[in-house]
């Protein structure tokens, strides 16, 4: 089992690079998978085609307000996140042919991401033993960094725009990465989708992480994405899954 979280700051195309991933590995038959969405926004299942409420699926912190909240749980005795575990199992893991798929969702309450974080993290160091990968979606941001959600991974994907924060980023990210003494491999960079063609000469020159290639823009996965349509319906010869695929490759995700 491989972990891969893919970060970066909000608009540059994270959740679409982590959907065309996924795209990826299951035509490789690299499966099951499982996809995490750490991003408050939400949008993961959707680009995967799927609604979790049609499913009859919560996120973790609503599962956190039912049984702690509305249910009136009590915090004390054996650790809430322990507690919740087996229902998120239950209620709030989508399971699908090729992979599965569980989101934090928003705050459960105000000002405070702790106790779902800390559900996730137990969870991701419980369930994930039988995944042949997990595809973490980050929250824009490095906030989820210090949190720790997990304390190993196997890569690590900045996605970048053509910005001065964004390089920023990049050296804070691993910087705060190092830091909290999370356990990764490889700390990769990725130009997103709004990235010039012209200025990647220029990210090899300043850059002192390995720089895999950008993703193509594509009016089909724009149009997708407007329509809420899965990104997984896409045609293998769209210019942004060639893309993806050639990063995977460039990463050592060979296609069988």
């Amino acid at each position: 089992m491989k972990k891969l979280a893919v970060i970066g700051r909000g608009g540059t195309g994270k959740t679409s690079f982590v959907a065309l991933m996924t795209k990826y590995f299951i035509e490789s038959k690299a499966t099951p998978l499982l996809l995490v969405d750490a991003d408050p926004d939400q949008n993961l299942a959707e680009m995967v085609g799927i609604d979790l409420r049609k499913e009859g699926k919560r996120t973790i912190s609503e599962l956190l307000v039912e049984t702690f909240l509305e249910q009136g749980g009590t915090t004390v005795g054996i650790p809430p996140t322990e507690r919740i575990e087996s229902r998120i199992w239950t209620y709030g893991m989508y399971e699908g042919e090729h992979f599965d798929l569980m989101a934090v969702g928003t705050k459960w309450v105000e000002g405070c991401y702790c106790m779902p974080n800390a559900a996730l993290k137990g969870a991701l160091e419980s369930m994930t033993k039988n995944y042949r990968y997990v595809l973490i979606d980050s929250p824009a941001g490095l906030e989820h960094l210090n949190r720790r959600i997990t304390s190993k991974v196997d890569d690590i994907f900045d996605v970048i725009d053509p910005s001065k924060k964004s390089f920023d980023h990049i050296e804070r990210a691993h910087r705060i990465a190092k830091e909290v003494k999370i356990d990764f491999a490889n700390f990769y960079v990725v130009g997103g989708f709004r990235f010039p063609d012209h200025l990647e000469s220029e990210i090899l020159k300043s850059l002192r992480f390995r720089y895999l290639g950008k993703i193509a823009r594509d009016e089909d996965v724009e149009k997708s994405v407007l329509a809420g349509k899965s990104l997984l319906e896409i045609s293998e010869e769209s210019p942004a899954f060639l893309s993806v695929k050639r990063i995977m490759e460039e990463a050592g995700y060979v296609r069988q």
